[in-house]
């Protein structure tokens, strides 16, 4: 374990982001925040690429060791800065957590990707656009409602906060705040996003609060 402070290469607006930045403040474990302006396409750099070769963040710096993207830094922090683990005991509880981790990562967010958007940006309008997001969201909802029903408590697998609850989080605030989802349809989502707006954990790492971030969510 390095006894330097983390640096934690983030975007303001990136799901992948806030899922590490919510592990970080739940473990206790303070970092500096590197903007980088993915808008002006700064995760392309060569500066950047060594860091991360597919240009993706985050990207956590702990002394020598650098990490990308959001499970492996998660996995890393968990393996490496014990406190509040982010893993039940539960051997049952921890294969739900993973595979509503995995979910939310390949099934969900990569339809939502905003380099992914741009490049079928042009091709099809963007009403179909949304459609096609919104529909991909509404399924993983829809698995994920079904995966959780008999495992919830107060949060995703229980009565603390777990893996699946930090993929859970920005990508239910993702799919009010960018997509315009209706929610009721998932009441058990819909629950979960308003514990997950009561604990301090969870809020000071989403979007607006970063210091990245613009006025509004309109970038």
């Amino acid at each position: 374990m390095s006894t330097s402070k983390l640096k934690l290469y983030s975007y303001w607006w990136s799901s992948c982001s806030c899922r590490v930045r919510i592990g970080l403040n739940l473990k206790g474990l303070g970092y500096d925040y590197i903007a980088v302006n993915m808008r002006n396409g700064e995760h392309y750099s060569d500066e950047f690429k060594k860091l991360n070769p597919i240009s993706y963040v985050p990207v956590l710096v702990d002394g020598d060791i650098v990490v990308s993207d959001s499970f492996a830094i998660l996995m890393y922090l968990e393996e490496n800065y014990p406190q509040h683990s982010l893993l039940p005991r539960d051997p049952k509880k921890r294969a739900i957590n993973y595979q509503a981790v995995n979910i939310v990562s390949s099934s969900i967010q990569p339809f939502q990707n905003s380099g992914n958007r741009k490049f079928i940006e042009g091709k099809i309008s963007s009403e179909v656009q949304n459609n096609w997001v919104k529909n991909h969201i509404e399924r993983g909802f829809t698995a994920l409602e079904k995966l959780l029903k008999d495992y919830a408590g107060k949060y995703a697998t229980g009565d603390e906060a777990h893996l699946a609850d930090l993929f859970l989080a920005p990508q239910i605030d993702a799919a009010i705040e960018r997509f315009n989802l209706d929610m009721t349809q998932f009441p058990l989502l819909l629950r979960l996003h308003e514990v997950y707006s009561e604990h301090p954990a969870f809020q000071d790492a989403m979007p607006e609060k970063q210091p990245d971030a613009p006025s509004s969510r309109t970038t």
